[in-house]
């Protein structure tokens, strides 16, 4: 790669137009998957492959062939890359070097020369005049390469295993249990000194069930597992327990009622608040989200102004790759820009401080903090990678409760709602769209003020505006706990995670969700003799 490199930048260096920077990037990902549905396995299978992809940025740093024209749109939409041979061979690998470099600098040229002509006719924004890429120091790092050892065999059984032990409940419709290992290394090279060598090795364990409310509404619940270590794997004791509750928490579902549009007090549990502020506040934190003039740009100008309590504090560190014992997905050495992974206050005591940063800079951001990534094939931009929400107004759990409840009489409302689950869920960002936020809930429950137990309800979305809802946290409980997942945006669907405290809300706005009107199957489920209940 680099021998390419050095043999190709001095000639695209005097081409009309001059290349000023080039990236080679391989990537070598080893995946195996074992997939299991209602006692029966239908996949098992591994599969080795290597990415190639190479930048090209023709101009210079203050203009090329990447920047944004007619209201947001780039000029340039670089391949996603392509296939690499897997042997080992020097030539072979330079060839599709060679092919995929000109074919980048040819697509890359001819952009700029629309992005010139558009620039003369064009207002820009403040925002818009920051230079399109910036100055970053080399760095050199030689990691081994990650990879792991895996019999797939007993894989196979245990997914069998679990998906029989979900087939055994009459309100299971249908179960699928998936198993991954994966080992992603990437050796990177650049025009500007940098040459890296990292990888990571990943497991994960997915637990998903489907049921059917009389209503027809679709009901699901989902766990998983993720380790890094293999001795780590979690025994069939715990995943049986969690196959437990969830067999449960369908079931009651599926008895209990919808709830109606709700606006009130809001309770939400550590895992799913982490959720909430990687919507609600994360992605509008992106760096590239405050500089395209498509975009809301909500934080764009409020830097060191307090955008919530100043209890709050919100850091995203993808150096951390624990928290307490729980891993984080969203660790990484370097990422996808080859800069090194940095821990960045984003949040101070309730103010503004900064934004997560790729190589697309801003005019008061000049430099990467760390956080240009993106899924294979796609382009870089500013993303989360572990968002860690901190307070300093820290109650116990119970006295959390008991605050809440409070809150409920004080506001004369029958009851609030307690989030105990959360999906997931999206936020709109653009200026031509409404700025709100929307996740879905799966566990909810009607709290209520005269005492009476807790009642699990069903069939809500949250949702509301961002600038109002973060102002609307009153206090937050003691104990942080960890959401692991893949966020879906534009550079693709990359490893995160998130961790808050639980957190009391005096406000949030609750809409009917869509429901499916198809009712539960007419037959009874099969019955299998011999399987144990």
């Amino acid at each position: 790669m680099q021998a390419e490199l050095d043999r190709s930048m001095p000639i695209l260096k005097k081409a009309t137009p001059p290349a000023y920077f080039m990236n080679y990037t391989l990537t070598q990902a080893r995946r195996a998957s074992v997939m299991g549905s209602n006692g029966a396995l239908l996949d098992s299978s591994e599969k080795l492959e290597r990415w190639l992809e190479v930048q090209v940025r023709v101009g210079d740093y203050n203009v090329d062939n990447t920047h944004k024209i007619s209201g947001g749109q780039p000029a340039y939409e670089p391949s996603p890359g392509t296939p690499a041979p897997l042997d080992d061979d020097a030539a072979v690998l330079r060839r599709a070097i060679w092919l995929e470099t000109d074919k980048q600098y040819r697509a890359a040229a001819e952009a700029l020369v629309r992005i010139q002509t558009n620039k003369e006719v064009e207002a820009q924004s403040a925002e818009e005049g920051a230079p399109d890429f910036s100055h970053e120091k080399p760095q050199m790092s030689y990691a081994p390469e990650a990879n792991y050892q895996l019999d797939r065999k007993p894989w196979e059984q245990r997914v069998r295993d679990y998906t029989a032990y979900f087939r055994q409940s009459p309100n299971v419709l249908n179960s699928i249990v998936t198993f991954t290992a994966q080992a992603d290394n990437t050796f990177e090279v650049n025009s500007e000194g940098t040459q890296l060598q990292h990888g990571q090795v990943r497991f994960r364990l997915e637990l998903f069930i489907v049921g059917k409310a009389p209503d027809g509404m679709d009901l699901n619940r989902y766990y998983n597992f993720d380790w890094v270590d293999a001795k780590e794997e979690p025994n069939n004791e715990a995943v049986f327990a969690a196959a437990k509750t969830m067999v449960a928490e369908l079931e009651s579902l599926e008895k209990s009622p919808p709830l109606e549009p709700f606006a009130g007090p809001t309770m939400m549990t550590g895992r799913a608040s982490a959720v909430f502020f990687h919507e609600i506040f994360g992605h509008r934190d992106e760096g590239f989200r405050q500089k395209a003039v498509n975009e809301g740009q909500t934080f764009a100008r409020k830097v060191g102004e307090p955008i919530m309590p100043d209890f709050i504090s919100i850091v995203d560190d993808p150096t951390m790759k624990r928290l307490n014992k729980d891993v984080l997905l969203g660790y990484y050495p370097f990422d996808d820009e080859g800069v090194p992974s940095q821990r960045v206050q984003l949040v101070d005591k309730g103010v503004l401080k900064n934004f997560e940063m790729s190589r697309q800079p801003l005019k008061e951001f000049p430099v990467s903090n760390g956080h240009g990534r993106r899924q294979l094939g796609a382009q870089p931009v500013s993303r989360q990678g572990n968002l860690i929400v901190e307070s300093s107004h820290k109650v116990s759990n119970a006295e959390l409760r008991r605050l809440f409840i409070a809150e409920i009489k004080k506001q004369g409302k029958p009851y609030g709602l307690l989030i105990d689950d959360i999906a997931g869920g999206f936020t709109f960002t653009g200026r031509g769209q409404p700025q709100i936020l929307q996740v879905e809930p799966l566990i909810v429950y009607k709290v209520f003020a005269d005492g009476r137990p807790d009642e699990m309800v069903r069939g809500v979305n949250l949702v509301g505006t961002p600038l109002i809802s973060l102002t609307k946290i009153v206090a937050t409980g003691d104990t942080t706990e960890v959401f692991n997942g893949y966020c879906g945006a534009e550079s693709g669907s990359i490893p995160v995670a998130a961790a808050s405290p639980a957190m009391l809300i005096t406000e949030m706005e609750f809409s009917k969700k869509e429901s499916s009107t198809d009712k539960p199957p007419t037959l009874p489920k099969p019955t299998v003799e011999g399987v144990k209940q």
